[in-house]
């Protein structure tokens, strides 16, 4: 059986959108599934915390990894899925005809918002585009200072989109960059901290989706 493709998406720069996804990567990897991840986006993000690791971990990353541009995202997904459990995409934060190939090939397409007024704007964009390749959809609150009015204010506006919202919300915690930079995911870093609790809550989230 071929494996899923969860493809996370925004359209507005600074979501994190690269971060979630290498940290779900990593979580499953974790979990004992094979995982392969997908750079589409020019900057390059992903493949450079790829490199990183193939290099901190000796050669021996224990991820697949690929890198497409919009016209061949469909011929890597396909070919990814074959020998994988999962196919992690990770996407440009631009134009509309770039971002849908890998929309179209998402199982379940995960849309990080940020906590910011701005965020929710380029969401509703996103969701749009989602809605019209009928995939399902999965908006996420990232680099959220949990507690606080705004971050409550911004989950009631997220409820009023059409997604559902992740019960998980991921927090605005340095572990997340510092395992990003050194090739490693938080789940390895502090397997036992708040952040790869929050990347195990969301994981269990999208398998409840797309098992469902």
């Amino acid at each position: 059986m071929a494996g899923y493709t969860i493809t996370v998406a925004q359209q507005k720069g600074g979501s994190g959108k690269t971060t979630v996804a290498v940290n779900l990567a990593v979580h499953l990897l974790d979990a004992g599934h094979s995982v392969a991840v997908l750079d589409t986006d020019p900057q390059g993000s992903m493949g450079r915390w790829f490199m990183t690791r193939n290099e901190a971990t000796g050669g021996a990353p224990g991820l697949d990894f690929s890198t497409a541009s919009a016209w061949g995202v469909g011929y890597e997904c396909d070919k990814l899925k074959r020998t994988n459990d999962f196919v992690i995409v990770d996407t440009p934060p631009k134009a509309d005809s770039d971002l849908r190939p890998a929309l179209r090939e998402a199982d379940l397409v995960i849309v990080p918002v940020s906590a910011s007024q701005l965020d929710l704007w380029a969401t509703e964009a996103v969701l749009e585009l989602v809605e019209r390749t009928r995939k399902p959809a999965l908006t996420v609150l990232n680099r959220a200072r949990t507690g606080t009015r705004l971050t409550a204010d911004i989950v009631e506006q997220m409820r009023g989109l059409e997604a559902p919202v992740a019960e998980t919300i991921l927090g605005n915690r340095v572990v997340f960059a510092e395992a990003l930079g050194l090739g490693f995911g938080v789940t390895e870093r502090q397997r036992r901290g708040a952040a790869a609790g929050e990347i195990a809550a969301l994981a269990a989230e999208i398998a409840g989706m797309l098992e469902a």
